[in-house]
């Protein structure tokens, strides 16, 4: 896949401001901090086009990146950024929950987890709330080029024996410095497309 354009279509914060135009959706969930920007703009082939911040916590809204005019790729608030009050932290939640569970367009969520770390509780957390809903879930283990290959397999058994990955979830080691893993990204886009 070559991208050719890409825009910020959407900044939305409830579901009547969603794009109503059908096209599919990849949500990108994860801890404040694992990557999430880093990993669209080299999904998208561009270097600052998703801002990237020293600041967990920065997204406070669901962003909705039109790709080559034929699928979203949806940037939603980190989780487990401490620096927040409770009423937004809850205000966060219920915004996610009525998206993952209500949006026929979703056809794949990527969750970001630290491949140099054991999951957090509230990665398991969100893992297990995916799988309640049966909501298919690619793991993208980022910050790859961090760890050492000889820990490579080491780190992706701890991280599958924590997570209980399920039959048909995928798990992809994955370096936006390297590009490891993006190949992968984009034929799994591909084949759901």
């Amino acid at each position: 896949m070559k991208v050719n354009n890409v825009e910020l279509a959407v900044t939305a914060v409830r579901r009547s401001q969603y794009p109503t135009d059908g096209k599919p959706e990849f949500l990108l969930v994860g801890r404040s901090n694992v990557g999430k920007s880093s990993f669209i703009n080299t999904i998208i082939g561009r270097k600052n086009f998703a801002r990237t911040s020293s600041n967990p916590g920065k997204t406070q809204t669901i962003n909705f990146y039109l790709v080559n005019d034929s699928f979203y790729l949806v940037d939603a608030p980190g989780y487990g950024f401490a620096n927040l009050s409770k009423a937004k932290k809850k205000k966060f939640g219920l915004m996610m929950e009525d998206y993952m569970t209500s949006r026929e367009q979703l056809k794949q969520v990527f969750m970001l987890i630290d491949f140099r770390h054991k999951p957090t509780s509230d990665d398991i957390m969100m893992y297990d709330y995916l799988k309640h809903y049966n909501i298919p879930v690619t793991i993208i283990a980022t910050k790859a080029d961090k760890v050492g290959k000889p820990l490579h397999v080491k780190n992706r058994n701890m991280i599958l024996d924590e997570l209980e990955l399920v039959l048909g979830n995928d798990f992809i080691v994955f370096s936006n410095v390297t590009k490891m893993g993006k190949d992968e990204v984009i034929k799994k886009i591909e084949r759901i497309c």
